[in-house]
């Protein structure tokens, strides 16, 4: 299955509006440079599906998520899948549990969008990521 990256952003500060960038670094085992999720050992990295985005009525980085596609839904893909996007491999660590924010954007959005937030995901392998990129979803292997 194969996704493009619509957005790219950055948490450069807890509390404050991502900052929409046209590329990222992502560093294997410690996330993507800039953001403060760096060095987190699984909450490194939040992917979102558009269409997630477009039935809740939400802009890109608004539910804080790095990396926006369209073309992939990420609802239910298993923990320990991996995703190559450019040249960096993601492995999923969970489904991301909306938080207060999430509540504070919209009374009772938490409850709707709970199991479709998005993907926490950790960095295999680094590489840049860069919007327009392919995103694809490699199969879950045993072991």
């Amino acid at each position: 299955m194969a996704a493009t990256v619509l957005r790219l952003f950055l948490k450069t500060v807890h509390g404050q509006p991502m900052r929409e960038v046209a590329s990222v670094d992502a560093v294997t085992g410690k996330g993507l440079a800039g953001d403060v999720s760096f060095g987190r050992t699984s909450r490194q990295i939040l992917l979102v599906d558009q269409a997630t985005l477009t039935e809740f009525n939400l802009p890109p980085g608004q539910i804080r998520e790095n990396i926006t596609m369209v073309g992939l839904e990420l609802a239910g893909v298993p923990e320990g899948s991996r995703i190559r996007i450019g040249d960096a491999i993601l492995e999923v660590t969970g489904d991301c549990s909306p938080c207060d924010h999430i509540e504070e954007i919209r009374p009772g959005l938490r409850d709707a969008i709970r199991g479709r937030r998005g993907l926490l995901a950790r960095v295999l392998a680094g590489g840049r990521i860069h919007v327009t990129d392919q995103a694809t979803l490699e199969p879950r292997t045993a072991g």
